[in-house]
């Protein structure tokens, strides 16, 4: 019977010995089941600094269930206890699989906690609170950790993303919206955001390449369509631009907008030709006026050398003609000043075909320009007319196409300014007729798109300029001849 008893004794001594070790965790779990966090989180902190408690596995994953609860608490009454919360329950579930070999008999429920939702949840709640109160850079880590717990989710990346550009870390911000669109992310505003931070760091073929992610998954968008455009614009590939602005009218051809818009794009396709124009004629005129300067230069100089040799002649003849060596005198000042402009009129010559200034070659140039310019405009007047055709109030067509003839008319109003009167008596009229059909032609337009929108400046100051240029022809009597 002694024995017995002896050996109950152990045994009660053996759990005495034992409880200590787990009672603070089983406390913890006991007032985390109650739902009293702040006991709970006494209870935990207090067992993981002691030896033989923090050596265990299951000390940590209660630790972190512990504080993954604070940082998901809704009241408000125990999400201060720790604002950094959701950091240490993800710690202390990774301290739970150091502690024993893959976290032991705990190893499962650590692995599964570490990938949860309600530790994802952990980390988007702090993240957000961060947010709201302008921490971004602390934001942008706890809602970046969340996005590292479910790596296929599309809401920590977007809001990682927005965080980072507040933060002012945009190579931080196009990663994470580069994973909201490989997650499949459906935000039209977050591609516009992505392609923005490409084409602000001058990486114009990833900004593209971002919004076509967002065509991929919005097929149908029609803004990011036509950002897509802007972008192309901006980087002077005009062609690209109007290919896909066609495929756009293509796909909605009633979509009155998409199809003003291509027109604006032949428009100033056709401008821009026309500035290139008219440098390449300034190049030409200034190489002609050049040589045409040598040339009479040297007829000059040519004219005084036989003025030098007619008044030697009559010195020889006459050795006492003082007249004579007068004139001799200033002629040779003449001969002096005319050979340096000859020879300053060769090296401009000389330096502008070295420029590569080739007259032909550029007048060619200029020919297949205009040709070109002239098809570009006709595109914008098929265009502009297609648009009214859908909206015949539409302010946009209605205002470029009077545009059109407005700068068409100008245009060819220079002609006559640069006639001489043998040619103005010969043409000019005729020309004049068709300038003032063309500004005619203008006005309607003008006054459908001021019935639209009536105090636009740059459209009634148009709209001045057409009458005031009509009322001039008018008195001058000028029969105004419209185009068909």
């Amino acid at each position: 019977m002694k024995k017995l008893v002896v050996a109950s004794v152990l045994s009660l001594t053996m759990l005495a010995a034992v409880k200590p070790a787990a009672f603070g965790q089983t406390n913890a779990l006991m007032q985390l089941q109650s739902g009293t966090l702040d006991k709970a989180k006494t209870a935990i902190d207090k067992d993981v600094s002691e030896g033989k408690s923090a050596a265990k596995a299951k000390t940590w994953l209660v630790r972190g269930q512990v504080y993954q609860a604070i940082a998901n608490d809704q009241t408000g009454v125990y999400s201060k206890l720790d604002s950094n919360a959701a950091m240490t329950a993800y710690e202390s579930y990774k301290k739970g699989l150091e502690v024993e070999p893959n976290g032991g008999k705990s190893g499962k429920e650590l692995n599964d906690a570490l990938v949860s939702t309600d530790l994802y949840n952990a980390f988007m709640r702090q993240g957000a609170i961060r947010y709201q109160s302008k921490n971004y850079p602390d934001a942008l880590k706890l809602m970046s950790m969340a996005g590292t717990i479910n790596p296929k989710d599309t809401l920590a990346a977007l809001y990682s993303g927005i965080a980072a550009q507040q933060a002012q870390q945009n190579a931080v911000a196009k990663e994470q919206f580069e994973r909201y669109a490989t997650n499949g992310g459906k935000d039209p505003s977050v591609y516009y955001s992505l392609a923005s931070l490409y084409r602000n760091d001058k990486e114009v073929d990833k900004a593209i390449a971002a919004i076509d992610k967002g065509l991929a998954a919005l097929p149908n968008n029609k803004d990011l369509g036509a950002e897509r455009v802007n972008i192309l614009l901006t980087s002077n590939r005009m062609d690209e631009a109007v290919a896909g602005m066609k495929q756009m009218v293509e796909k909605d051809p009633n979509n009155v907008q998409n199809v003003v818009n291509l027109a604006i794009l032949y428009d100033n396709a056709a401008n821009k030709m026309g500035d290139e124009i008219r440098k390449l004629s300034d190049s030409v005129k200034k190489g002609s006026s050049t040589t045409k300067k040598l040339a009479a230069e040297k007829d000059a100089l040519e004219a005084i050398n036989g003025e030098i040799v007619r008044l030697t002649g009559i010195i020889k003849k006459n050795p006492k003609a003082a007249d004579a060596k007068r004139q001799l005198a200033d002629v040779q000042k003449r001969q002096v000043e005319g050979k340096a402009k000859v020879a300053e009129l060769e090296a401009q010559v000389k330096e502008e075909a070295s420029k590569g200034v080739d007259a032909a070659a550029t007048e060619k140039k200029i020919a297949e320009l205009q040709a070109k310019q002239t098809q570009e405009s006709n595109n914008a007047k098929e265009y502009y007319t297609k648009a009214l055709a859908i909206d015949p109030k539409n302010y946009d067509a209605n205002f470029n196409m009077g545009v059109f003839y407005f700068n068409k008319g100008a245009e060819m109003n220079k002609l006559t300014g640069a006639m001489d009167m043998a040619e103005y008596n010969k043409r000019g009229k005729e020309i004049e007729g068709q300038v003032c059909g063309l500004f005619k032609q203008a006005l309607p337009y003008f006054m459908k798109a001021k019935a639209v929108k009536a105090d636009e400046e740059e459209l009634n100051n148009s709209i001045q300029q057409a009458e005031n240029i009509l009322k001039q022809f008018e008195e001058r009597k000028v029969v105004c001849t419209e185009a068909k």
